[in-house]
């Protein structure tokens, strides 16, 4: 017999918590705010139409489902089950932030703060969730299929990322490995640098962007369902042994680009989440470019 559907709602701390957090009272956090010019109400305001919004998500959840909540520093911990609907309330950044964690459930993205938030990401109200939790359960919906990064290390760790993948040094020192294609006959090139940026068409909008506009040949970027990448180099440094010839290009179908530490250490995160973080050593590869696995955004 196969299980009802589960309904998984994510949602992250709000500020007003971690103001609570840190300072034990509403009152203490309200001197707090009010010593820099700014007013609690607005942000205990914030906290309460989340709530309210996850609040009338779980209330539209259908009797004989099951639910679960997750919040964003739990993500790394919990296990998505192939029958979970996957519910995001909050800011679009967060529907990046669960999407490395999904292989193909549908998301639903719910804006509890309509105006504020771009809504690229989380696209509904909460008072649309009662319609398109069954729908979504029973492909009755439309999905829009977001093509995402991966990254594989030799020793087969891999991560996943809906915007970006970064890889590079961590804190502000330079990174030091060989860059080309994923290709044993290809020419490869020795590089000093701020890191590498590997990105999709949902990321075109962000940091991606930034490093295509100070370029004036850049590959065009992608669109959101592209099963396409561009990628980066951030400040290559030339000297005797390091080049800057290899400092952008695009990925697509089987083409990938590998990257092999020279350094002690290095890092790789995805979606700008460091403490998920792939740690590499000197010698150690990573094959980049798109994955197999799409978010799979409820429209």
């Amino acid at each position: 017999m196969s299980l009802a559907p589960r309904a998984v709602l994510v949602h992250r701390t709000s500020e007003y918590e971690e103001l609570l957090a840190r300072h034990g009272t509403h009152g203490q956090a309200d001197f707090f705010l009010a010593s820099r010019g700014r007013d609690i109400r607005e942000v205990a305001e914030r906290h309460h139409r989340a709530l309210r919004a996850l609040a009338g998500v779980a209330s539209a959840i259908p009797s004989q489902w099951r639910q679960a909540r997750v919040e964003r520093a739990d993500l790394d911990r919990f296990l998505f089950a192939p029958e979970d609907v996957v519910v995001v309330v909050g800011q679009d950044g967060l529907v990046a932030n669960a999407a490395k964690y999904l292989s193909g459930q549908p998301v639903i993205g719910i804006d509890p703060e309509p105006g504020r938030n771009p809504g690229v990401l989380v696209r509904h109200r909460a008072s649309a969730a009662a319609g398109l939790l069954p729908a979504a359960a029973g492909l009755g919906c439309a999905v829009e299929e977001l093509t995402m990064v991966e990254a594989l290390t030799d020793d087969r760790q891999r991560l996943l990322a809906l915007n970006e993948i970064y890889l590079g040094a961590p804190g502000h020192q330079t990174a030091r490995y060989r860059i080309g294609p994923d290709d044993p006959a290809a020419t490869t090139e020795a590089q000093a640098s701020s890191g590498v940026l590997v990105g999709t068409g949902t990321g075109a909008t962000g940091w991606l962007r930034s490093l295509w506009q100070q370029r004036a040949d850049a590959p065009a970027l992608p669109a959101r369902v592209d099963a396409r990448l561009v990628w980066f180099v951030r400040e290559a440094w030339p000297s005797p042994v390091t080049g800057t010839s290899l400092v952008e290009g695009e990925l697509s179908g089987s083409h990938r680009l590998r990257i092999t530490v020279e350094s002690d250490r290095l890092v790789a995160f995805g979606d700008g989440m460091e403490g998920d973080a792939l740690d590499l050593t000197w010698g150690q590869s990573v094959s980049v470019g798109v994955s197999d696995t799409a978010l799979r955004l409820v429209g």
